[in-house]
């Protein structure tokens, strides 16, 4: 009887062991999984140059790659050129990128994650992006930085980290380069890492904004004469 009782205990162990790992595979995704989400999400973008002056992008698609070939003045003021590589989303997003490189047409070319009311080029917005060095600017004494517009047609304000505690924790490190961008909310969180689980909270800012954005990746040159090449992997949208 001890001997059936061990068996039966033994058999039930290993059926649930079974359905534990089959859970797990189902719950977890494969790497080709992701890669295969990564392709799907740019294949569901849409491509717009933002601005009259801006001069016409060039697109490119490798595999779970993005790479973004823009012009554009600047982001800033209050109207904005630039390319916007971008698809609409509703409610709370958690958005994440790797930055692999940046080139610098301008000591304030930017690339980053865009979440914007309208497609013209005065819209609200926020935007969390990085440049392509950490040379010290303005009040940021690292490579990135997050930028808003509260309302249509008005003056775009930024938020920078503290000089005297943030030390380099915010510097660029190209191609170790991630940032996130997640609303909840009206509360938009910014987060920077050197890896897509290395986590730094960056900002935090409240701003009414309309439940249906346009999200997506942004691109300016900061040179209407000139072109940067930003290139964007391990794309993450949780929506």
């Amino acid at each position: 009887m001890t001997i059936k009782i061990s068996r039966i205990a033994r058999n039930i162990s290993l059926v649930l062991v079974a359905a534990i790992c089959l859970i797990a595979c189902k719950t977890k995704p494969t790497t080709t999984e992701v890669v295969k989400q990564e392709i799907n999400y740019l294949a569901q973008l849409n491509h717009l140059n933002i601005g009259e002056a801006t001069k016409p992008a060039k697109i490119t698609l490798n595999e779970n790659e993005l790479i973004i070939i823009a012009g554009g003045s600047d982001i800033w003021g209050t109207n904005d050129e630039f390319h916007f590589s971008y698809k609409k989303v509703t409610g709370d997003f958690d958005f994440s990128v790797q930055i692999k490189s940046l080139s610098a047409a301008n000591a304030y070319t930017k690339a980053g994650i865009m979440a914007r009311t309208d497609l013209e080029d005065n819209s609200q917005h926020v935007y969390f992006q990085v440049f392509p060095d950490n040379s010290p600017r303005n009040k940021n004494n690292g490579g990135s930085e997050f930028q808003y517009r509260a309302e249509k047609g008005g003056e775009m304000k930024a938020i920078y980290p503290d000089m005297e505690t943030a030390g380099n924790q915010f510097d660029v490190n190209f191609p170790n380069t991630w940032i996130r961008l997640k609303r909840s909310g009206n509360v938009f969180e910014s987060f920077i890492g050197t890896s897509d689980k290395d986590w730094k909270l960056y900002s935090t800012f409240t701003l009414e904004m309309p439940s249906e954005l346009f999200l997506g990746l942004a691109v300016t040159a900061h040179n209407s004469e000139n072109q940067t090449t930003a290139e964007f992997a391990s794309i993450n949208l949780k929506n």
